[in-house]
């Protein structure tokens, strides 16, 4: 691994808030895939920019909070907070996100699970 693979991911999620979809890119593998928190599944490249270039600039107030980046060999755990403005307030929610690269240092897959905030659990 030529790189250190959280720098990576760091540097995908910063200039993913940026809007700066070259450079985003360029820490994406070719035939990524991205599997959101519905199941929602976004491959190769190609595909998964153009819905990240669409939704992103659709968001009002969005904005990221990075709280952990876990490395282990090829894989990455961030845990993060994303915000936007929902009727004029922020609206906070927690993830976590798993990122896999290939022997490129570039990012494969994306696994990204939300917390669902305000829900009480059903008690058996």
């Amino acid at each position: 691994m030529g790189q250190d693979p959280g720098g990576v991911v760091e540097r995908y999620l910063d200039r993913l808030v940026a809007h700066d979809w070259a450079s985003m890119t360029e820490c994406l593998a070719e035939d990524v895939v991205r599997v959101g928190p519905f199941g929602d599944t976004y491959t190769p490249k190609d595909v998964y920019v153009a819905f990240l270039s669409e939704l992103m600039p659709a968001l009002p107030g969005y904005s990221m909070r990075i709280d952990r980046v876990v490395s282990i060999g090829h894989t990455v755990l961030v845990e993060l907070t994303e915000i936007v403005e929902v009727a004029g307030s922020p609206l906070e929610t927690p993830e976590a996100l798993v990122f896999d690269l290939d022997d490129d240092d570039r990012i494969a897959h994306i696994s990204i699970f939300i917390q669902r905030l305000g829900e009480t659990p059903a008690m058996p």
